[in-house]
């Protein structure tokens, strides 16, 4: 079945009811098997045998265009005058223009004015009234349906400048909601366009530029300065800094050397490279994150999913409440019934439940594509939603607090040997050793410039240390057990110790079997800006932990530094999960963050997981509800922001659409309610729901 999989993208899909009616057309046809339409990306998967000209005849009712998904669409700059919609409103606006003029210097009632407004409603109506009578042909009640009643209605009982005047608002409206759909999707049509389509491959001797489609895994790409990588891979020669804003978000370019990863749509500075293709062109980070982020664009949120519900009962009580306001009062109480009917037909095109509608997906899709611009990547609306409702924020703390490299703070020496002489002897040991400590002594040493030694007879004490030979005499380095029972520690030595292990330092002793050379303290370095970070979580309102697998002094000494609330030390990864479960007990909704791999349990069981680093990690795009694609912790207080201002908007969203409804029902009951300031309303709530959305496009990072 798997084969029969198209996915398709999508020009001129304007509105939430096209999209359904859209869906149930393509539906109709015999082949399809399946099918689901993406508003938000303006995509449709079509599971079984459709062709192109078979889905735009499905989608001819709002003049949807149809492409591959792997078709780059170019953008066709089309004069105003040359789209049709805008003429025939043009046209309808100047019928009804010359229809007033008529109006007021011949009477309502006369022919040439009659005629001149008839003519406007038909130019400015044609499309809706065409769509408008098919729906009442099949009892489907949407809002161009009611449009077609109200505008009908309004020239049987002889307001015909109403019906012109409501026709061009209402094409107003629709030209207004497409455009600003089309600025939300543009932050998709903006990632889909960052990786170049050609590649310069070296096959033998010679340059080939080829489609990336074409492109093989272990293709040798070249990259000049100034141009963008095309595909993922790993640098074979050369070295330049590579800006990887597109990406991660990161504004200071990344220098990037042989064995160094690069990602499809980065921008390479100033040096040549060459480099090992690793992805195909479809699995590429770029690619992966652009999938994601239409697929998050599609899950509906909570709520939007309210939203949908309310609007599939309010359409028929719409319905029913202006049958009743056109019906009673002229049955009951022997009102003119020209009058009440067209209240009633007031009333249906009040009711319209557009602005409603559109109030939550339009507001989702601009901010998941915002986030996905900065470098955060969200899957679905149902976690950006979440995410504002968080009372907790807790933090692995390597790799995530602190930059998960240790490095070496401090040396000191007891004996006769210089500092530079502890660190040389410790080297030289060290250059045998796995441990991840060792590292950072001979990051250190290499650094410092110091002598080389060389050690034999090396011989590892697993959870303690290492020994080995050096210029003819056997040297330890360890923890302080390592030496317990050999060396003597004095008194000055263990307070030392103390002192720094208290600090969060992990201290190794470096000695003989009966005499302590030195000291060598070595951290854990606190990622740059976390102070500020957790200070700016605290201002939002959150409760900040630290969960670690660390020692309580190390885990305390970094909570410390950083200004965390609460430390939770000594934790395997299901002491984690059980953590996560007593934070949700206590506080309320929790969200993680950590690398997405050894922290898999507790990012599934917090309400939100966000993943570090989520760049070239399939782990963390795939375990976490929120991956942040460079390892930034100031990407968490942005996310938490927008996620506040996003469920801040969405409430205005809808409290505006409902309450410019109700004010102009409400004005039914003087009889202040006319047609044109009915679609006004209606109108007048669409726009102001589609443009407080996207002022979510100007979201910013913090500080």
């Amino acid at each position: 079945m798997e084969e029969n999989k198209n996915v398709y993208r999508l020009q001129g899909l304007s509105c939430a009811n096209c999209a359904a009616k859209f869906e149930k057309n393509i539906r109709a046809i015999e082949t399809v098997d399946d099918v689901q339409i993406n508003f938000g990306a303006s995509k449709v998967t079509v599971q079984g045998e459709a062709s192109v000209q078979q889905l735009e005849a499905a989608g001819a009712f709002d003049d949807i265009k149809v492409f591959p998904e792997r078709e780059r669409l170019t953008e066709h700059k089309q004069s105003f005058w040359k789209k049709k919609s805008n003429l025939t409103t043009l046209f309808s606006f100047l019928f009804t223009m010359v229809g007033y003029v008529f109006f007021f210097q011949v009477g309502e009632s006369n022919l040439a004015t009659v005629s001149t407004f008839a003519a406007a409603i038909l130019i400015g109506g044609w499309k809706l009234f065409r769509t408008g009578f098919k729906n009442l042909a099949r009892f489907e009640f949407d809002m161009k349906t009611l449009m077609t009643i109200a505008v009908i209605g309004a020239a049987i009982i002889g307001e015909w400048a109403e019906g012109a005047v409501v026709v061009f608002l209402f094409a107003v409206s629709e030209a207004l909601e497409g455009y600003s759909m089309e600025k939300a999707r543009q932050s998709i049509r903006s990632l889909i366009n960052i990786a170049p389509n050609r590649a310069m491959i070296r096959r033998g001797d010679e340059l080939i530029k080829m489609d990336v489609e074409d492109v093989q895994v272990n293709d040798v790409m070249v990259i000049k300065p100034g141009e963008k990588i095309a595909m993922d891979g790993e640098v074979l020669k050369g070295e330049s800094s590579i800006n990887q804003a597109t990406i991660t978000g990161e504004s200071i370019p990344v220098f990037k050397q042989t064995g160094d990863e690069v990602f499809a749509g980065t921008l390479n500075e100033e040096g040549s490279l060459e480099v090992r293709v690793t992805k195909y062109a479809q699995d590429t980070t770029i690619a992966k994150i652009i999938h994601l982020v239409e697929e998050a664009q599609a899950e509906k949120a909570p709520s939007q999913q309210f939203v949908d519900r309310f609007a599939k009962y309010y359409t028929p009580v719409i319905i029913v409440i202006a049958m009743l306001v056109a019906t009673i009062p002229p049955l009951l109480f022997s009102a003119t019934w020209s009058d009440w009917i067209y209240n009633g037909l007031a009333v249906l095109v009040v009711g319209c439940p557009c602005a409603l509608v559109i109030s939550t997906p339009v507001a989702i899709v601009t901010a998941i594509g915002n986030a996905a611009r900065h470098g955060v990547l969200i899957k679905g609306g149902i976690h950006l939603e979440e995410t504002g409702k968080i009372d907790v924020v807790a933090f692995d703390k390597t790799g995530t607090i602190t930059e998960g490299k240790p490095v070496v703070t401090e040396i000191i020496s007891f004996g006769d040997m210089s500092e530079s002489d502890v660190l040389a002897h410790a080297a030289a040991i060290e250059t045998y050793s796995q441990h991840p400590l060792a590292s950072s002594i001979l990051r250190k040493a290499q650094a410092d410039n110091v002598n080389n030694l060389h050690a034999e007879n090396f011989q590892s004490f697993t959870g303690k240390g290492a020994q080995a030979t050096v210029d003819g005499s056997i040297y330890m380095i360890g923890s302080p057990s390592l030496f317990q029972g050999k060396a003597p520690l004095p008194k000055e030595l263990q307070m030392q110790v103390r002192t720094l292990q208290t600090q969060g330092k992990t201290v190794m002793l470096f000695g003989t079997d009966n005499r302590i050379e030195g000291l060598i303290a070595v951290a854990d370095q606190v990622r740059k800006g976390s102070l500020s970070i957790i200070e700016r979580l605290h201002q939002l309102g959150k409760r900040t932990v630290i969960l670690t697998g660390d020692n309580q002094a190390t885990g305390s000494a970094v909570g410390r530094e950083v200004g965390i609330m609460e430390t939770k030390s000594e934790l395997l990864p299901q002491d984690k999960l059980i953590a996560i479960k007593e934070l949700k007990q206590q506080y309320g909704k929790v969200a993680m963050v950590g690398d997405g791999i050894n922290d898999a349990p507790a990012l599934a069981a917090a309400d939100v997981g966000v993943a570090m680093g989520g760049a070239g990690t399939d782990t963390a795009m795939e375990t976490a509800d929120i991956a942040l694609m460079a390892d930034d912790l100031s990407k968490v207080p942005y996310t938490m922001g927008l996620s506040q201002q996003t469920l801040t908007i969405i409430k205005q969203n809808i409290g505006f659409a409902l309450l410019l409804k109700l004010i102009a029902l409400l004005l039914v009951i003087p009889g202040w309610l006319t047609l044109w300031l009915a679609i006004l309303a209606d109108m007048g709530a669409t726009i102001l729901v589609v443009f407080n959305s996207l002022r979510l496009m100007r979201a910013r990072k913090q500080p």
